[in-house]
């Protein structure tokens, strides 16, 4: 916790941190995602080693610690086990509840950050399109995701198999701490129209429904009252006996006409009599119930993960297919100005003899022999970089490189333009550790 809390970008700035990033010599691309749970640094690099000890110095210096403070809590992934690591994370697979589904939208708007901020480009772009794809198939293909995993999520989920809908059902609230306030939060989230907070201390309470948004609060003395106008009940006080007894409950029943209760005891010791449950048309259910539910739902998703990490396997051949045929864009770009050098030294040749051209004749002559080399490169160009398969495109590559007496290396570094998108380095996924137990370097 104190490591994480020592490195939060969202605290530092997320667009300050890829400025300072961006402008070291060996990061030409970077993404940075912060959540509460981690903070990975995405680059794309001149050199892996060039790039992992700058990425190290800065994530430090960023921070204002010593490198030997943040070293023993990174570890490194590159090439394609950087992608696999991203994609795993955008899918839930990598998060301390697996499949829950925030994580992707964080992704997401890690990647937007990266764009705003002008440090996105075409691998990078690529790359994290390519996990939102990923985590889209393993959310639609697999049931990962399903099922509740929290005691309050458990709890909106035992409460719409009772009423279906949750749209204008009324919740009761008794007790202002956290984990009833998070219950009423995603009943309010699925539909639920009023929330009333009833504690001992009406202040706590008010500060409670504050909190949940367009919930209100009532003294203790009103609880009987809103027991009979409420549909579903969450009790989570710490008293030291039940303070909704078996007969309480039987004659809030008669007032309600024998409308279906809703009880969520996450009392600890319980704040409902166990005998409630036996009323007709009352559901009673405890913290055990609903630890019940969520060790189902986590079985469940367990057994989702071998399928899971399937579609993550496909998705990587597919972006690594891309990758490796990156590898063929320093050929076309030696091949296109082989072809233009020619045309340029065949028109110098050729000078003396279309001297008594006119300017318009001479320039339209010029576009002429143009579009005809790029009409002769276009097929094999967009064939070229078609391929998937890196073995068959550095094969093909090379055989054109031989064919043409290409120099693929200094054509590269010729045209400043071309060469920021020709060459492929290769990206980094550096992560801090947030447990001190696996707080190893790996490289």
């Amino acid at each position: 916790m104190e490591v994480r809390e020592r490195l939060d970008f969202q605290a530092r700035g997320i667009d300050a941190a890829l400025r300072t990033l961006t402008s070291r010599a060996s990061v030409r691309e970077a993404v940075v995602l912060s959540t509460c749970n981690r903070a990975e640094v995405y680059a794309v690099c001149e050199t892996t080693e060039g790039g992992s000890q700058e990425i190290v110095s800065f994530v430090a210096r960023f921070h204002e610690l010593d490198v030997s403070e943040v070293l023993p809590h990174v570890y490194e992934r590159t090439d394609l086990d950087a992608a696999r690591h991203l994609f795993r994370v955008a899918a839930g697979l990598d998060s301390l509840v697996v499949g829950e589904p925030q994580i992707l939208g964080q992704v997401k708007g890690a990647h937007a950050a990266g764009n705003s901020a002008q440090t996105v480009g075409p691998v990078l772009n690529r790359l994290f399109h390519s996990s939102f794809g990923a985590g889209k198939r393993v959310r639609s293909e697999t049931a990962l995701g399903a099922g509740a995993v929290s005691v309050s999520f458990a709890a909106v989920s035992l409460a719409r198999k009772i009423f279906g809908d949750l749209t204008g059902r009324t919740v009761l609230v008794v007790g202002a701490g956290e984990m009833g306030k998070l219950t009423a939060q995603h009943m309010r989230s699925q539909g639920a129209h009023r929330v009333t907070i009833v504690s001992r201390t009406l202040a706590r309470a008010a500060r409670t429904a504050q909190a949940i948004g367009g919930a209100s609060a009532a003294p203790w003395d009103a609880l009987d009252s809103a027991l009979s106008a409420s549909d579903i009940v969450i009790t989570a006080t710490g008293a030291a006996a039940p303070i909704l007894t078996k007969a309480r409950i039987e004659a809030t029943m008669r007032s309600r006409r024998n409308r279906p209760l809703f009880i969520i005891d996450i009392a600890m010791p319980r704040d409902v009599e166990p005998a409630a449950g036996e009323i007709e048309q009352v559901f009673l259910y405890n913290i055990d119930d609903l630890r019940a539910t969520i060790a189902e739902n986590l079985a469940r998703r367990t057994s989702e993960i071998a399928r899971a990490e399937t579609i993550v396997s496909e998705e990587i051949d597919k972006f690594g297919g891309w990758l490796r045929s990156r590898g063929v864009i320093p050929t076309v770009v030696a091949l296109r100005q082989r072809f233009e050098s020619i045309r340029r030294s065949e028109l110098q040749r050729l000078d003396f003899k279309l001297s008594g051209l006119s300017p318009d004749a001479r320039a339209r002559l010029d576009e002429i022999t143009r579009l005809l080399v790029e009409k002769l490169l276009l097929t094999p160009t967009e064939q070229l970089k078609a391929l998937t398969d890196g073995d068959a495109a550095g094969a093909h590559a090379e055989v054109l490189t031989r064919l043409f007496a290409l120099q693929a290396n200094s054509a590269v570094s010729e045209g400043a333009g071309v060469a920021e998108d020709a060459v492929t380095p290769r990206p980094t996924a550096g992560r801090v550790e947030p447990f001190p137990s696996a707080a190893r370097s790996s490289r």
